[in-house]
């Protein structure tokens, strides 16, 4: 650990070498996955089709800490550690007594949190010789993600991005094509899922459940490729955990007792349970009282308004049932700026911390999260994503006008340079 004399604020800490795997810790187990047809748990020959060994073994892992691949590490250093950063102007602007930190994403290649979890899922695929991986993607963090990945391992990627994302946000899918990705908006006529849901509902602004059953049906049918997940299965929860590690080694160098608070934006759950579980860890392990907030969009309310029950990850039924908070899986949302929050259900691993009452979640609505986002970027100088904004809007909720002197962490999971049209909208008064 070091921290700059001249910049007290910003404090480096060494790259992680293992992956925290939070399941192993729990209580209580998280209920397995469920195969569609049997209803039995899933086993690795039903997954054989869609991942690689490597992948597979980590979705069942029973062991807390899981070594990082020295290739993997190697890729993460282009950017991590990523920065702990005392966001002291916003704090003035909120009048608040709270000391918040943010734990920024925005600095990796691709400007998002998913790059952590793409570099991994390329590697061990290609260790597996796989030469193509299909994916989804919302707001296009996931799909830029996994086609800067692809090409540092020498794989194809091919990206189903939701209509109304791949309408509204073109410069995604300008920066997965320069990284030599391919995308399509979803749903298309390329797969027969795609063609089903165009037939019953042409107008469709499209959904992450209905993306997800095209790149799945693509990569299920075809003997060289596999497909990759950007969000919601465990092994992905587990990639993720290198933001929290750090970001409680960081904490520790400035505020010894650790952190009151934890935000982080959810709608897959990756980005909060990547920077939320090692901070469980301390709870767990009676070094921390922190409370965990897990701020959804109102548009998509799968802890707040959602059923905790099995569902399927995906519109066509054919993922795995995955026990979870789910509003259904036919459930489409309103076409919400913050593209990457748009899921029907939550990570088992994060709906079921929810239910031992590890985490809390709240809903922010679009117009409250943009408006904290424009506070955030004046006084601070970063432009968040707009999933981003939600974290921050309900850290705000939380500590304005409050004298009281907490610690606060946000997870900031990425830029929004990508998404400046969103808060046009904003600022124009159309949201």
């Amino acid at each position: 650990m070091h921290v700059d004399a001249s910049n007290p604020d910003l404090i480096t800490v060494d790259v992680p070498t293992h992956w925290y795997n939070l399941a192993a810790e729990l209580p209580e187990p998280i209920p397995p996955h469920l195969h569609p047809g049997t209803k039995e748990p899933v086993g690795p020959d039903d997954l054989v089709a869609l991942f690689p060994s490597g992948l597979i073994a980590q979705e069942v892992s029973t062991e807390p800490y899981i070594e990082i691949p020295e290739p993997v590490r190697e890729i993460y250093k282009m950017w991590r550690p990523s920065p702990l950063i005392r966001a002291r102007r916003f704090e003035e602007s909120l009048n608040t007594g709270a000391r918040i930190y943010v734990k920024y994403e925005g600095v990796s290649p691709v400007g998002s949190h998913k790059t952590n979890s793409a570099v991994a899922q390329a590697y061990y695929n290609s260790v597996d010789g796989v030469r193509k991986l299909t994916t989804e993607t919302g707001a296009g963090q996931w799909g830029s993600a996994l086609a800067f990945a692809g090409a540092q391992f020498g794989i194809d990627v091919e990206v189903w991005q939701v209509r109304a994302s791949y309408e509204s946000k073109p410069y995604r899918g300008y920066l997965i094509r320069t990284y030599g990705g391919t995308i399509h908006s979803s749903p298309s006529t390329l797969t027969e899922s795609g063609r089903a849901i165009l037939a019953k509902t042409p107008d469709t602004t499209g959904s992450l459940g209905m993306a997800v059953s095209e790149a799945v049906e693509v990569a299920a049918n075809d003997p060289d490729a596999r497909y990759a997940l950007g969000s919601v299965l465990n092994h992905v929860v587990l990639h993720q955990s290198v933001i929290g590690q750090e970001a409680v080694e960081q904490l520790v160098a400035v505020e010894p007792g650790g952190a009151d608070f934890v935000f982080g934006c959810a709608g897959g759950g990756s980005n909060l349970a990547g920077l939320s579980f090692p901070f469980l860890r301390e709870k767990l392990h009676g070094r921390s009282d922190a409370r965990v907030i897990a701020a959804e969009p109102s548009a998509c309310p799968s802890i707040t308004q959602g059923e905790y029950r099995y569902d399927h990850g995906d519109v066509a039924g054919l993922t795995p049932l995955l026990k979870m908070h789910t509003l259904g899986m036919d459930f489409v949302p309103d076409p919400i700026h913050a593209g990457g929050l748009r899921y029907h259900g939550m990570a088992p691993a994060l709906s079921h911390t929810v239910e031992l009452g590890l985490v809390e979640g709240v809903a922010i609505d679009q117009h409250g999260a943009f408006a904290a986002g424009v506070q955030f970027a004046r006084t601070q100088g970063i432009v968040p994503a707009p999933e981003s904004t939600h974290a921050i809007a309900a850290c705000a909720r939380q500590v304005a006008d409050n004298p009281a002197e907490q610690v606060v962490v946000i997870g900031l999971s990425g830029h929004g340079q990508l998404d400046l049209p969103a808060y046009a909208e904003f600022l124009d008064g159309n949201i």
